[in-house]
């Protein structure tokens, strides 16, 4: 397998964020999905203050659900917690994870943080088995730093 050109779809992805576009959430998740082979599902998550929970905003691939999740719950809600990125390479061995399909093997979930405050995630579904590095970790960091104004 191929590593992705991750300099690439991010200067992809800057480009999105300029032209700043209506649907830029969901043009950057079926960007990831098309670009990145192990990306299966990809999606933000933003975080509903009132009701402490995450709700599913635009993604690209098989629907879920999983439109919310409350905050301390499974990978999305403990990123939501702890404002770090968690990157699971065999979600069969992680006790509180909320499958949104058999086909996952793994998952990477990346805060997307405005003025040090976790607003929203990018919630990633790989149906591939431990195919993150931390070149992933810290593409999803970057995107999640250009996108955190559009909160």
């Amino acid at each position: 397998m191929e590593q992705p050109d991750f300099e690439k779809i991010l200067s992809k992805v800057t480009a999105l964020v300029e032209a700043n576009p209506d649907d830029l959430l969901l043009r950057i998740c079926t960007l990831l999905k098309e670009e990145v082979y192990h990306y299966d599902w990809v999606g933000f998550y933003v975080l509903d203050p009132a009701k402490n929970e995450l709700a599913l905003g635009p993604y690209a691939g098989k629907p879920t659900e999983h439109t919310r999740i409350a905050v301390g719950k499974g990978v999305c809600g403990q990123v939501a917690t702890n404002c770090q990125t968690m990157v699971v390479q065999d979600v069969t061995q992680i006790d509180n994870y909320i499958s949104c399909s058999i086909d996952v093997q793994s998952e990477i979930v990346a805060p997307v943080l405005k003025n040090g405050r976790f607003v929203a995630e990018i919630d990633i579904d790989s149906h591939s088995p431990a195919p993150f590095t931390p070149a992933d970790s810290q593409f999803l960091e970057t995107v999640c730093q250009l996108v955190a104004n559009k909160f």
